[in-house]
């Protein structure tokens, strides 16, 4: 397992959900991904995506103006 980031900030709907698609699609089963962005939205529409998907959330905090959100890649990554 490997943990990497994703630099969403400054983006607006939807693109931190798009590049966080674009990210976990190569990555493995087991990796880790933090994305931090500063659209309010990312921190309903990242873990929807999630459920939807098969991923689960390990983390979502504020931190200032930014969110970060781990997710971890579930099994329907590849």
């Amino acid at each position: 397992m490997s943990h990497h980031q994703l630099d969403a900030r400054r983006l607006l709907c939807p693109m931190p959900v798009i590049r966080t698609q674009n990210k976990v699609q190569g990555l493995a089963p087991g990796d880790t991904l933090e994305v931090i962005c500063t659209d309010p939205g990312a921190h309903h529409d990242i873990p929807a995506w999630c459920r939807i998907h098969g991923h689960h959330v390990l983390e979502s905090r504020q931190q200032g103006h930014e969110w970060i959100i781990t997710v971890q890649v579930g099994a329907s990554a590849n």
